[in-house]
C-alpha cells in the first residue's frame, strides 16, 4: 500500500534506496513514492522531500521475497514459488499449471473417497476394506483384470482428449468432436470444462474473470495433495486407516500424537 504524507506525491521509477531528507536510510527493490512533508518556519510554509517505499501488495510464499519475473501474479495461486526455476520456459509453465490442476483435483477426490469409505468401514455401516487394500479386493460382478482394462480405456480416452485440448485449445468443443456431447460440456478454457455435466451449478461461467474460484480450487487442491502425502505416510507407519488413527488420538490426545506414533514406529524397527 502506498504511503502518502502531506501533499503532492508522485510515483517514481524503481530505486534501490530509500531517501529521507537527503540521506539513504533503507535499501529496497520496490517502487517508491515521492512525498513532500510540510514544515512550518515562521509564517512561511515549505515542503521537505521524502521518498517512502511503496509496500508490495502482492503476497508471496516468503514475505519480502521478490518473485521471479515470469511469475507475474496472473496465474491462479501464484505466490512466486519456483525455487528450481521450472517455469522459466513459457510453454513448460503452461504444462506445469495444467499438471498441478489435474493432480490437485485427483487429490481432492482421493482424500474425500478415503475418508468417506474409511468412516463407513469403522462405523460398521458397510463392510469395506481399508483404502490401501481396496485394489486387491475381489468383486463378485467382475474380475480385477476387467476393471483394470475398463479403467485404462476410459481414463486413456479422457486424458487424450484433455491433452488434445491443451495443445489446440477449443478443438474438442467443435461439433462432432465428442460424440455429439459438445453442447453438454461447453469447454471454457484448457483445464476448465463446463456445461451441465461438469458444471451443473453454473459456477464460473465467465472463466476469464473467475479468479476467486480458480484461487479457491487450487488452494484446496494443494492442501489435498499434502493431505494425501500424510495419509500415505500414516498408512505406512501405523498400518491402519486415517479414521482409526483419529479415534486413537482422540482417546488420549496428550499421549497419542504424531510424535509418539513416529517414535514408537522407529523404536520397533
Amino acid at each position: 500500500m502506498a504511503l502518502a504524507v502531506g501533499r503532492g506525491f508522485q510515483i517514481l521509477p524503481r530505486s534501490s534506496s530509500l531517501t529521507f531528507l537527503g540521506k539513504d536510510i533503507y535499501k529496497s527493490s520496490s517502487a517508491v513514492t515521492n512525498t513532500y512533508l510540510p514544515i512550518k518556519v515562521g509564517n512561511a510554509r515549505r515542503y521537505s522531500r521524502a521518498v517512502l517505499v511503496q509496500a508490495q501488495q502482492r503476497p508471496t510464499w516468503l514475505p519480502g521475497l521478490d518473485p521471479p519475473p515470469y511469475l507475474d501474479g496472473t496465474l491462479a495461486g501464484d505466490f512466486g514459488f519456483d525455487p528450481l526455476g521450472l517455469g522459466e520456459d513459457p510453454e513448460s509453465l503452461k504444462w506445469y499449471v495444467q499438471a498441478e490442476l489435474v493432480h490437485a483435483r485427483f487429490a481432492m477426490a482421493g482424500v474425500a473417497g478415503i475418508l468417506v469409505t474409511d468412516l463407513l468401514r469403522v462405523t460398521g455401516i458397510s463392510n469395506l476394506p481399508v483404502w490401501y487394500e481396496a485394489g486387491a479386493t475381489k468383486f463378485e460382478f467382475t474380475s480385477t483384470r476387467t476393471l483394470f482394462i475398463i479403467q485404462l480405456l476410459l481414463m486413456g480416452f479422457v486424458e487424450t482428449k484433455r491433452y488434445m485440448d491443451f495443445t489446440n485449445p477449443g478443438s474438442q468443443a467443435k461439433d462432432g468432436s465428442f460424440f455429439g456431447l459438445e453442447a453438454a460440456l461447453e469447454g471454457l478454457e484448457p483445464g476448465y470444462p463446463g456445461g451441465p455435466l461438469l458444471n451443473p451449478l453454473g459456477l464460473a461461467k465467465d472463466i476469464k474473470n473467475a479468479h476467486e474460484w480458480k484461487l479457491k480450487e487450487i488452494k484446496n487442491g494443494r492442501l489435498a495433495m499434502v493431505a494425501m502425502l500424510g495419509i500415505f505416510v500414516q498408512a505406512s507407519v501405523t498400518h491402519v486407516g486415517p479414521i482409526d488413527n483419529l479415534v486413537e488420538h482422540l482417546s488420549n490426545p496428550w499421549h497419542k500424537t504424531i510424535i509418539q506414533t513416529l517414535a514408537g514406529s522407529a523404536s520397533g524397527m
